[in-house]
């Protein structure tokens, strides 16, 4: 009976090593520190990965993508030549449902501009609203 016992948990411990080899360890990396004054130097550090630097959707990081992020250079002309600010910044902030930044219930930049600024939501805002004036900016002619 001890022998039996024994056996059956070298096989559990050997099932249990097996299943925890099989996920993949994810390390999290906090976000680069940037100042809140500088929509250029935020969106260099946080957005250009996946946007591409000239902002028309062609970072780096897009082959790891569900969904390829949007030209953000034609956001105006896609909106009757507004630009839509008030919805670029409700998608940094995680508002909303973006197909590319995840649910509502796993947002990108609002709780991480909030960790880095120590939950100043005064600076949180000046991020949005700068990072928002900076891709504004960015609009094609």
């Amino acid at each position: 009976m001890a022998r039996k016992t024994i056996l059956l948990w070298g096989l559990l411990m050997a099932f249990a090593i097996v299943a925890a080899a099989q996920k993949p360890v994810v390390k999290k990396v906090p976000a680069a520190q940037t100042s809140a004054a500088s929509g250029k130097e935020m969106y260099v550090s946080y957005c250009a990965s996946c946007h591409g630097v000239a902002g028309k959707g062609d970072g780096p990081a897009v082959a790891a993508l569900k969904v390829a992020p949007p030209d953000l250079t034609t956001l105006s002309r896609r909106n009757q030549g507004k630009f839509p600010g008030a919805h670029v910044a409700q998608s940094i902030k995680g508002d909303m449902t973006m197909p590319a930044h995840g649910s509502k219930e796993m947002p990108v930049w609002g709780p991480v501009f909030s960790s880095l600024n120590k939950g100043d939501q005064a600076l949180v805002q000046l991020r949005i609203s700068n990072l928002t004036k900076y891709i504004e900016a960015m609009q094609a002619k």
